[in-house]
Formats: C-alpha cells, sequence, structure tokens
C-alpha cells in the first residue's frame, strides 16, 4: 500500500487559483482527487489513469479544475480556477488500483488530505 502526502491547500478569494499535489511513496496504477465539506458527504473530484491519461472530473469542477500527473515523479496535481466558495473543504488524494474504483468513491490508499477555503 502506497504513502500519500497532499500539500498546495490554503485560502483564496473567489475567482482565484490554486493547485494541489500529490505525491506517492512508489507507483499508483491511477489516482484521483476526493474533498469533504464540513456536514457533508465525501465527493470525488477528479482521476487520472496513469496508463494514458485517461481523466474524469465530477460536473461540478468540469472546467474549472485540471487533473495532471508526472508519472515520473509519481505526483498527481489538481489545478483549481475560478474557485467557488462552495469549493471549501478538505481535499484528499487517493490511489487505487482499478480506475472505476476510484470514480465509484473507492481507494486502495487515502493520504492526510489538504484544506482549501475559498472566500466570497
Amino acid at each position: 500500500q502506497v504513502q500519500l502526502a497532499e500539500s498546495g491547500g490554503g485560502s483564496v478569494q473567489a475567482g482565484g487559483s490554486l493547485r494541489l499535489s500529490c505525491t506517492a511513496s512508489g507507483y499508483t496504477y491511477n489516482m484521483g482527487w476526493f474533498r469533504q465539506a464540513p456536514g457533508k458527504e465525501r465527493e470525488g473530484v477528479a482521476v487520472i489513469m496513469t496508463l494514458g491519461g485517461g481523466t474524469h472530473y465530477d460536473n461540478a469542477v468540469k472546467g474549472r479544475f485540471t487533473i495532471s500527473q508526472d508519472v515520473a515523479k509519481n505526483t498527481v496535481y489538481l489545478q483549481m480556477n475560478s474557485l467557488k466558495p462552495e469549493d471549501t473543504a478538505r481535499y484528499y488524494c487517493a490511489a487505487a488500483r482499478v480506475a472505476a474504483d476510484l470514480i465509484r468513491g473507492r481507494a486502495d490508499s487515502w493520504g492526510q488530505g489538504t484544506q482549501v477555503t475559498v472566500s466570497s
């Protein structure tokens, strides 16, 4: 089981941008980002397949967020633009052998999370 470490969270005003990074301790087949706001269930944000680079986004972030990867560094990024107050949440990196598991909200490994706060 790989270890995942996120970084890059912070506070920003609405309309601003942030980039999150997640580095894995070893090779991962597929990686993704999830988020959980206080009092809400965890929800998937984006998934990227290590082999081929295919991506999947939640409708709430399509066109604003971009997931990318540096396979050589075992690192995945989440570029978040046009941030909205409703994007405020703790963002978690996750990895899974099967991409469909990530899309369904299941993962083999989880990071500790990084806080993103968007003010209006």
